[in-house]
Parts: structure tokens; C-alpha cells; sequence
């Protein structure tokens, strides 16, 4: 093997376990991993034989005897739909119990949530706890040590729930389709992880707005995709949408053959950066360049998606051209 082809794998290897481990704790959540390493294999071995690759030499890549491969895919496809529970399901699972179970208006403590949960850190329960009663979910009565949870009524979990997750599922729904990874209400069923319902919700929700259209045999279109900055729902597809189009350019321009790159390039990506201190000269035309470059791809967008809801476009005529402006300001020690 390409020793420079290996070390380019294992650095993404290695990266995406960083942007892995960043997600799964935000906020000071917990989620659920268990499954990751499995999925991995999984889709993985998925793709690998979509390239044409004879299974044969997909299980000498995995270094896997034929048998052990095929049963390892079976096995992982029967269960690809479990997933384990959160520390933010947890809690809110045991204080709605406790809720219940009294039945005299008595709440679990905040002493004896903790008590609970010990095993997963004060600081990650607390912030479940906060996140629990933002969210509308449970309410919290005092402060401190001495505050007492329990759970608003089901009507109105039910309406939180359903506000939240409808939204966040459309805007996954909507890329999933402008990127042609789903055509019908039935592939988006199968493809996402969510009830039946729900995705149904988010495509109703999708076509009455126009962001989707429905054909009259049932196909999904969509010319556009926009996620507004400074948009609160949806950031979850906005950071899968960054990744894919990262991903999708580097995947295009390797299987094309092609290593280095040329001016009148229209795939591929480069990467800039700039080292400059607080009395710099040039700090200043740094820190606007993403800000203009996003504020004018922004306005292009605009335009060009105005125009694309007056005339709608022909799939089979129509080339998808990705923009991608990413930033990230990396301070040097202090002291």
C-alpha cells in the first residue's frame, strides 16, 4: 500500500474522531457511541463494494475471512436501528417516574438526582438538568441544592418535542433530497432514523413552504437549500451539510485521478492560513476576508435561489456547484 495514501487515511481517521468526540459531549451531553465503531464497518463495507469492488477483496481489506464478513454484515444490518439511550433521555426518564410513582406531588431532589446519575459527573448532569428545563420539558421549583424537579404535562412535552424535532428533520429531509440521496417519502422513511410520522410531518412541513415539490408520481425535488446564519433549529444538518460538501469535494477529486491542483480548477479545495499578531498590518483585511466572502456567497445564494423558485430546473440539466467557506481562529499560549 501507498505508505503517503495510509498516513492521508489515518490522519482523517484521526481528525473525525475529534470532531466525533467534540459532538458526542457538547453542552456536557453524553451520546450515545456504542453503535459508532459498528456503523463505521458498516457503511464502510457498503460503499467499498458500491465503488465495484468484489466482496472477495473488500473482506481481505478488512483482513476478514468471507464467512466472518458476511455474518459480521448481517449481523450489523438486523441491528443498524439500535441505539442506545442518552444521559439526557436517562433523566428525564427517572424524574418522570419518580413524578409518577409518588403520585402526591412529591419531586425527586436535586441531591437525589445526582445521587443517581453519580457515575456520569456532577457537571454533565447539571448541565442536563439545564438543558432539560430550557427546553420545556421538566421544571425546577427553588434553586441550588435545595430545587426539586418533575415533568410538564404530556401535552406540553408532546408540543415541545414536536416543534423541535419536525423542524429538525425537515431541514435533514430537504438536503437529503436537493442531493439526490432521496427522491420519495418512502426512501426518506427508510434512510432516516425517526418514526414514520414524524418524517411525514417534515415533508408536509417542506412542501407547504415550497421547499420541496411533489411530483405526480410521488417524486421529491428541490433546487434549493438555504440554512440562514444565525439560524437556531437545523444546525445539526448545517454542520452535516459543511462535512459533506468537504468530504464529497476531496472524494470527487481523488477518484478523478487527479493530486494536485490548477488554477481553472472547478473541484477541489484550498485551504489559507494566516499567523498574525494584534499589532499586525494585515489582521484586519484577515479577519474581514470570511466575513465579505460569506456575506457576498450569501447575496449570490439569494439570487440565484429567487430565480430557481420562479423557474423551477430540469435534474437531468442541472450542475450542483458547492461553495464552501469554513474559518476557525486558533489562539496562541498566553504567558
Amino acid at each position: 500500500m501507498n505508505p503517503n495514501l495510509k498516513m492521508l487515511i489515518d490522519g482523517i481517521v484521526g481528525q473525525t474522531t475529534v470532531l466525533l468526540a467534540q459532538l458526542s459531549t457538547a453542552s456536557g451531553l453524553r451520546a450515545p457511541l456504542a453503535h459508532v465503531a459498528d456503523q463505521v464497518f458498516l457503511e464502510l463495507a457498503r460503499e467499498i463494494e458500491a465503488q465495484g469492488v468484489r466482496r472477495q477483496v473488500v473482506t481481505d481489506m478488512f483482513g476478514l475471512a468471507l464467512r466472518s464478513y458476511q455474518k459480521k454484515m448481517n449481523r450489523l444490518t438486523e441491528s443498524a436501528s439500535v441505539r442506545d439511550r442518552t444521559l439526557w433521555e436517562a433523566v428525564l426518564e427517572y424524574i418522570d417516574a419518580r413524578s409518577s410513582d409518588h403520585g402526591d406531588g412529591s419531586q425527586p431532589s436535586r441531591a437525589e438526582v445526582m445521587a443517581r446519575f453519580e457515575r456520569d459527573g456532577e457537571r454533565q448532569v447539571a448541565s442536563v438538568l439545564a438543558d432539560l428545563v430550557r427546553s420545556g420539558l421538566i421544571y425546577a421549583t427553588g434553586s441550588g441544592k435545595h430545587a426539586v424537579y418533575g415533568t410538564t404535562s404530556e401535552a406540553v412535552r408532546s408540543s415541545v418535542r414536536a416543534a423541535d424535532a419536525v423542524e429538525g428533520v425537515a431541514i435533514v429531509a430537504w438536503l437529503r433530497v436537493f442531493h439526490g440521496e432521496a427522491s420519495s417519502i418512502a426512501e426518506l422513511i427508510d434512510s432516516l432514523p425517526h418514526d414514520a410520522a414524524l418524517v411525514r410531518d417534515a415533508v408536509d412541513q417542506l412542501l407547504q413552504s415550497g421547499r420541496l415539490r411533489q411530483g405526480d408520481d410521488g417524486q421529491l425535488t428541490s433546487s434549493n437549500v438555504l440554512l440562514r446564519l444565525g439560524a437556531d433549529a437545523g444546525w445539526e444538518a448545517a454542520v452535516l451539510d459543511h462535512f459533506r460538501a468537504v468530504a464529497v469535494a476531496i472524494a470527487t477529486k481523488v477518484r478523478g485521478g487527479e493530486r494536485g491542483a490548477r488554477e481553472a480548477d472547478a473541484t477541489g479545495g484550498s485551504t489559507f492560513t494566516f499567523s498574525v499578531s494584534p499589532g499586525h498590518p494585515h489582521r484586519a483585511a484577515v479577519y474581514d476576508l470570511l466575513r465579505s466572502s460569506r456575506l457576498t456567497a450569501q447575496a449570490l445564494s439569494d439570487r440565484v435561489a429567487s430565480y430557481n423558485e420562479d423557474h423551477p430546473l430540469d435534474p437531468a440539466e442541472t450542475s450542483r456547484v458547492t461553495y464552501y467557506v469554513g474559518q476557525v481562529v486558533e489562539d496562541g499560549e498566553e504567558g
